[in-house]
């Protein structure tokens, strides 16, 4: 059974974005089950528990190289780096079953195992194979091109931490350490919910001032790409008694609900209001533009992530606040954004107090740096936007943006 969200407060004011962040932390916990799957069914799941090596990787000496594995002592002045050739040829897979003799050097290639008595290898490039006997560079360093037993894991080493999203080079990694199966958190059950009398499906005739649903059909999609599994609620219209029902409904299907409109304070925004019928605002309103009235509940036991209407702004909050509550349920230990600086190919004055999101397109400047270029209008409903920038353009703190200064910008592809 789901805990409950505790002590929410009923009504709050603008919450900065690192209190959400830390509300959020402190709120939620994993709400997901556990069970053990093939590694490929594994991707983009969260990892249940911490993931131990049961062998050393590699599991033996090897060689890095196509080459000559050689004892280094065996290289003296008086053999000027000259050493007789093993009629022996060492490969991949095949262990070697006879020790190396002093002032000998044998063939050997890439990943074959080290046999007794080599230390080092030299490239087949740097040597000279003539009459039974091999030149070896004499400058060589001690243990040059080998690859220890252990070198990239150890035997009992943790190698994934738990809460972890899987991805393909975790899985690799699990591969190679002759995991078959791993633990992982089930995903997320969240139903998502439209609201709105001017929301018709695409495909049907639009009425005189109706718009196709467009966020709830991102959000499912958003969902998807996250890995989770999706309830697709429907469109519901702006009556209070047919929301409460709905998220009645939803409450008892999901391990979350997200919501779409219905959270500002007009007439026929009447999500808070069904809200404060089936349960508590945790907080209400984050001082970030677009996206400020983006709320947070809990409702029956189940935590309700209710976003903006306006098209940007439900992106920009599912990518700010939805996405993190959705982690930390998962069981994923990390669920703030990832951004990084790059350098601005505009100039921006920042006006107001709340914290800026600007959507932005990555190119190249004439002297070959990365650069973003910000789109031309900030309006929170032209959903092309979207699609024709690559990520936010975060201008925390700052109170104008000048060419050529590092800007913190996070990529939608984080969203996954």
């Amino acid at each position: 059974m789901r805990e409950p969200c505790g002590a929410c407060e009923s009504s709050v004011g603008s919450l900065s974005l690192e209190e959400a962040w830390s509300k959020i932390d402190t709120m939620f916990s994993c709400v997901a089950s556990v069970s053990e799957v093939p590694l490929l069914e594994a991707l983009d799941a969260v990892l249940a528990q911490p993931l131990v090596s049961p062998i050393n990787l590699p599991p033996f000496e090897n060689s890095a190289m196509d080459g000559y594995a050689f004892s280094h002592a065996s290289l003296t002045e008086g053999n000027g780096g000259r050493l007789r050739l093993s009629k022996a040829r060492l490969a991949a897979g095949v262990a070697p079953d006879t020790p190396l003799s002093e002032g000998e050097a044998v063939r050997i290639f890439t990943g074959a195992p080290l046999p007794q008595g080599a230390d080092t290898v030299a490239m087949q490039e740097h040597c000279l194979a003539a009459d039974g006997f091999v030149s070896i560079p004499v400058d060589i360093t001690r243990g040059k091109n080998c690859r220890p037993a252990g070198g990239d894991v150890r035997r009992g080493q943790v190698i994934l931490e738990q809460g972890v999203r899987l991805r393909p080079q975790d899985i690799a990694l699990a591969a190679a350490t002759g995991h078959e199966r791993l633990s992982v958190y089930r995903p997320l059950r969240v139903a998502v919910v439209s609201t709105g009398d001017e929301l018709h499906e695409p495909g049907q005739p639009l009425s005189q001032g109706g718009i196709y649903d467009s966020n709830r059909y991102g959000v499912l999609s958003l969902l998807q790409w996250m890995g989770c599994e999706v309830i697709d609620k429907g469109i519901v219209p702006d009556d209070l008694a047919a929301i409460v029902a709905i998220l009645r409904e939803a409450s008892e299907e999901a391990d979350a609900i997200i919501t779409s409109g219905g959270m500002s304070v007009g007439e026929e925004d009447h999500v808070k209001a069904a809200i404060a019928i089936l349960g508590e605002l945790a907080f209400w309103r984050i001082n970030i533009k677009p996206g400020k009235p983006v709320g947070i509940a809990n409702i029956l036991g189940t935590p309700l992530i209710g976003l903006p209407g306006n098209p940007v702004s439900a992106v920009v909050t599912f990518m700010l606040i939805a996405r993190s509550v959705l982690l930390r349920l998962s069981g994923c230990s990390h669920t703030s954004p990832v951004s990084f600086f790059v350098e601005s190919a505009f100039d921006h004055d920042c006006k107001g107090t709340r914290r800026e999101f600007l959507r932005g397109r990555l190119a190249a400047s004439p002297a070959g740096r990365m650069q973003v270029k910000k789109f031309r209008t900030e309006s929170s409903g032209v959903l092309s936007s979207l699609v024709e920038t690559d990520g936010l353009i975060d201008l925390a703190g700052l109170g104008e943006v000048r060419i050529g200064q590092l800007v913190p910008f996070l990529p939608f592809g984080m969203l996954r």
